[in-house]
């Protein structure tokens, strides 16, 4: 499992009713995408559930690198580019995965937790039993009500680690930055594999 984001921050006064009918006109498109577990169309408005900007910043796992780069090679990615310019993608190697109550369910918002990972940053821990616990609270995670999926996932470059979730309703619990879930598309949420990724 790979992890994709790009995150395009807006000015203050932009009509993020743009970003909606952006997403309510083409966010379909990827509903059957190959390689792609699942991306979720994100915005945050500035003023809105504690958010300073405007934003719109999807979140995408993908169970195969070669549906990554179908798409940044391809048309969907350029697409983004020529409207907002070119983003810098984040990218992460997966951690984790869990399946959540409400997996079948309408995705309403999504949390996103960074996490640095900087050496010495967790007195008497190891690197493996961060990750092994990252992987226990993923889990955990999966039991809770509300929850369709959920993901964690690291950047070894910066060492960052990253969770995320997507839920059925619109304030969920999960610490983090909260954005609203425009649209889902799914494809491939099936071929994710549950538990740790290695």
């Amino acid at each position: 499992m790979q992890a994709m984001q790009y995150e395009i921050t807006l000015p203050a006064d932009y009509d993020m009713g743009v970003i909606r009918d952006r997403v309510r006109t083409k966010g379909h498109l990827m509903d059957d995408f190959p390689g792609l577990g699942a991306k979720a169309y994100l915005m945050r408005e500035r003023g809105v559930d504690g958010s300073p900007v405007n934003q719109y910043a999807p979140f995408y796992l993908w169970h195969t690198p070669q549906g990554m780069n179908s798409f940044l090679w391809g048309p969907g990615f350029q697409g983004v580019v020529a409207d907002f310019g070119r983003p810098v993608v984040q990218h992460w190697t997966g951690v984790a995965y869990a399946e959540g109550p409400a997996g079948a369910g309408t995705a309403r918002a999504a949390v996103r937790r960074r996490t640095p990972l900087l050496a010495g940053c967790h007195a008497g821990d190891h690197l493996p039993d961060v990750i092994a616990e990252s992987v226990r609270e993923t889990a955990q995670l999966g039991d809770e009500d509300g929850l369709l999926y959920a993901s964690s996932v690291v950047d070894p470059r910066t060492w960052e680690l990253v969770s995320f979730s997507v839920w059925d309703h619109a304030a969920p619990t999960a610490p983090g930055d909260l954005y609203q879930v425009l649209h889902l598309s799914d494809p491939g949420r099936d071929a994710l594999t549950p538990g740790r990724q290695w």
